[in-house]
């Protein structure tokens, strides 16, 4: 355990350091991460379990350390990280920096700091008397939709291995957190006609008429912020919708022939996307016959591109007691944000959300988490070697 607790230990900010020099951008491979840990994992003996996307530059780790009749913890986090591309960052972001009290980089809060812990404890698990396995899960593509884990959970199930519980390491300030949002995005592509501009009666507009969605987009979540029933836990208590992005026209002087635009809804737990989903399909469908009217060929065509589930836990759960008492903390509600331990748990297995950092660092340029919250993973890191070795005493 660290001797002085604002302070990580020499060994765990190396690790620290070496899993930010790995520039694992969602859209590029996380395959130097991963063959890294696999190798630093198969140095103890201890081999891992890699799943590939299609491509073959992107892969899941799955790795059990130690053994034992009980069913193990799993320890979760995502490998890939939001890109820096137009931020304005004072350090190198993939070179973890140390400044005050601070340790900056990208990764480094989201989640990169609780990984690095995970792996350190590693040698001293296989070390200690265990009557219960640790698991070690790192996915991809997190941050583009909780893609990669979701081939991950497919293997554990099929494997029918059976666990203790799951502890996602997103930034939370080491506080337990039990519930969570879920997550869902959608693309809507538009298909009129071009014209001249001075004969926009020729011509189907598409971005208007993806205007006219957006508008009833926008109603919609206006209407579940005054009528759907709250839930104070969250810092935003209601179902959101909200557009992202929107492209399309080539000039003023053209009637533009395609548009397309991105949407996402954030669900409250147990609720489902489906019903606004659907609603705003019924929407666009009574724009159709006027847009078919000028050309035979007009579409607007929705995709689902990604799809989480929300997540609500209970303070009396095993998985979160535990958290809680290796943090000294107490479960501290929900949050707005997604993560995958809303899939962990939709596959039946009990999750809680516990990392050192601060999430409002996430995504940011100048990313850091203090050093202090690492000592604090680190400590919580060590505990739960020592209450796993009491229970198999």
């Amino acid at each position: 355990m660290t001797t002085n607790p604002k302070q990580p230990s020499a060994e765990l900010m190396a690790m620290i350091e070496r899993l930010v020099a790995f520039p694992t951008v969602s859209r590029d491979s996380n395959l130097g991460l991963i063959e890294y840990v696999r190798d630093y994992l198969a140095g103890m003996g201890v081999k891992s379990r890699l799943t590939y996307d299609a491509t073959g530059k992107k892969a899941n780790l799955f790795a059990t350390i130690g053994e034992g009749s009980r069913p193990g913890l799993v320890l979760s986090g995502h490998t890939d990280v939001v890109p820096v591309d137009g931020q304005a960052w004072d350090t190198d972001p993939f070179k973890a920096t140390v400044v005050g009290d601070k340790l900056f980089g990208r990764g480094t809060a989201d989640m990169k700091g609780f990984i690095a812990n995970a792996l350190m404890i590693a040698p001293k698990f296989l070390a200690t008397k265990m009557d219960a396995p640790l698991h070690l899960a790192l996915s991809y593509d997190e941050e583009v939709g909780c893609i990669g884990v979701r081939s991950l959970i497919k293997d554990l199930s099929e494997i029918g291995l059976k666990t203790a519980g799951c502890i996602v390491g997103e930034p939370t300030m080491m506080q337990p957190i039990i519930a969570h949002k879920g997550t869902h995005r959608f693309r809507c592509c538009i298909t009129g006609r071009e014209a001249h501009s001075s004969y926009t009666t020729q011509g189907v507009n598409s971005i208007e008429y993806a205007a006219r969605i957006i508008v009833y987009i926008r109603q919609m979540a206006d209407r579940l912020a005054q009528l759907e029933e709250r839930d104070y836990a969250f810092t935003v208590p209601f179902t959101t919708l909200q557009t992202g992005t929107i492209k399309g026209g080539l000039a003023s002087n053209i009637v533009p022939k395609d548009c397309e635009f991105n949407f996402e809804a954030r669900t409250m737990p147990g609720a489902s996307a489906d019903r606004f989903y659907q609603e705003i399909q019924d929407f666009a469908a009574t724009l159709l016959p006027e847009m078919l009217r000028v050309e035979p060929n007009a579409a607007i065509r929705f995709e689902m591109l990604a799809s989480a589930p929300g997540m609500s836990a209970q303070e009396s759960d095993a998985i979160v007691r535990l958290a809680a008492g290796l943090s000294r903390n107490k479960p501290n509600g929900a949050v707005s944000y997604g993560t995958e331990a809303g899939l962990f748990h939709e596959a039946g297995i009990p999750s809680v959300i516990c990392g050192p950092g601060d999430i409002e660092q996430a995504h940011r340029p100048n990313e850091f988490v203090s050093l202090e919250q690492l000592a604090h993973c680190e400590d919580f890191m060590h505990r739960l070697i020592d209450t796993e070795a009491g229970k198999g005493a």
